[in-house]
């Protein structure tokens, strides 16, 4: 294999990437491999990029160049189509390894499960074959300033026969590397489209200021729309979403909480690396290795259960939406796919940041040293689950148990 610290790729930040031949991976056990191939590359450099806020360009190349970036797209439309399970277990291969890396790419997905259910046929396999041919879609949906995240300023008006798009957009995900820029924007009727937009289009600026002090390599900033021309075949009509009962929300919770799976597995293998090979042990334990502390024994297995009890219901949710979305998709199993997700994304949640911080206590102050970085754990983790708070899963959960109340419909639940 390559090196990959050392190809060369585009990083201008107005200019379009490098688009490189892409493969198309054949089933759900090239997946798995492609993804654990990519893991044990991106991992030797994770550490140093994280402290340098050097972006993993040449990793999401490989990510790119590998299939994985297809393998959710329908078989009808030539991709793998692979399970939901496998999707799950995917990012969290990569997220282990470096979690920026997982979650760069996961705006893609979501927004390639939404066409399913908002685009024309024609829209479907235009934008379905871009990526199977190495485009990358990045993400320009939240906004700053705004009453929730669900409200819009972001406005696209007829222009011709074209459109026209003016906003201002942040957490902006994906876009640096992207070759497509999907918008979110309110049209003259008030209602909400997402418009493809190709890098390099006048008006379009992407500007890398994120400063977030977790997931510092995602490039989640800002976007300036200035008239920005979109054709007219380009923009999905996204309201359509919610005309009928879907899954949009749980994909793309799922791949939220495969990421945070993949934040704890890390924090774990680093605090039993770190235990095992630098940590001494503490005076009144009476041992010769801080292996052999019973407390740390202790932790080390709680912290193993914890995480083995959150990927079980990963595992779970995505067995769930394997199963929902093998036939026509009615309310209630789109909540059943929904708090399923929702019950695992709990736990990798609460796993993430409990492991990312016990890391801390189990291997001593040495393990504070800027040297080893092992704090960006916990920073990515207390970044990455800000997406959503969990407290309202609780709810939702328990809610629908008791209740029978079914989840609110949006990506958040």
């Amino acid at each position: 294999m390559s090196n990959l610290a050392d190809a060369n790729v585009q990083s201008d930040l107005d200019v379009a990437p490098l688009l490189l031949p892409a493969r198309v991976l054949l089933n759900d056990a090239e997946a798995l491999q492609a993804a654990h191939e990519l893991a044990t590359v991106a991992r030797q450099q994770a550490a140093r990029r994280d402290q340098q806020r050097k972006l993993p360009w040449a990793e999401i190349e490989h990510f790119t160049r590998s299939g994985l970036g297809s393998i959710a797209i329908p078989r009808e439309y030539g991709g793998p189509q692979v399970s939901f399970v496998t999707l799950a277990e995917v990012f969290a291969i990569i997220s282990a390894a470096d979690p920026a890396l997982g979650q760069i790419p996961q705006n893609q997905f979501g927004i390639l499960n939404l066409l399913l259910g908002s685009a024309t046929e024609r829209q479907k396999k235009q934008l379905f074959q871009s990526v199977l041919e190495g485009w990358r879609i990045g993400n320009a949906g939240p906004e700053r300033g705004t009453k929730n995240t669900l409200e819009l300023k972001a406005r696209i008006t007829a222009d011709g026969d074209g459109y026209l798009l003016n906003g201002q957009k942040f957490y902006s995900t994906g876009a640096l590397f992207a070759h497509w820029v999907a918008v979110k924007a309110l049209n003259d009727d008030g209602k909400q489209v997402l418009a493809f937009v190709r890098r390099g289009t006048p008006g379009l600026r992407i500007v890398d200021d994120w400063s977030g002090f977790g997931q510092r390599t995602t490039a989640s900033g800002t976007i300036l729309l200035n008239n920005v021309r979109v054709d007219a075949d380009l923009v999905v009509d996204n309201w359509r979403i919610n005309e009928s009962p879907n899954i949009q929300g749980a994909v793309s919770q799922l791949i939220q909480a495969a990421i945070d799976a993949g934040i704890a597995r890390a924090a774990i293998d680093d605090a039993i690396s770190f235990v095992r090979e630098r940590s001494r042990p503490w005076v009144d334990a009476n041992v010769e290795r801080a292996s052999d502390d019973l407390y740390v024994i202790a932790d080390i297995g709680k912290l193993k259960i914890e995480l083995h009890a959150a990927e079980a219901l990963l595992r779970k949710a995505g067995q769930v939406l394997d199963q929902v979305s093998a036939a026509p998709i009615s309310a209630e199993s789109a909540a059943r796919a929904s708090i399923a997700v929702a019950e695992a994304k709990v736990l990798t949640t609460e796993i993430s940041l409990l492991a990312s911080e016990k890391l801390f206590e189990l291997a001593g102050s040495r393990a504070t040293l800027a040297e080893f970085n092992l704090d960006r754990h916990w920073r990515n983790a207390r970044v990455h689950t800000l997406h959503d708070p969990v407290r309202w899963k609780y709810h939702a959960v328990g809610t629908y148990h008791l209740n029978g109340t079914l989840p609110a419909r949006h990506s958040w639940i």
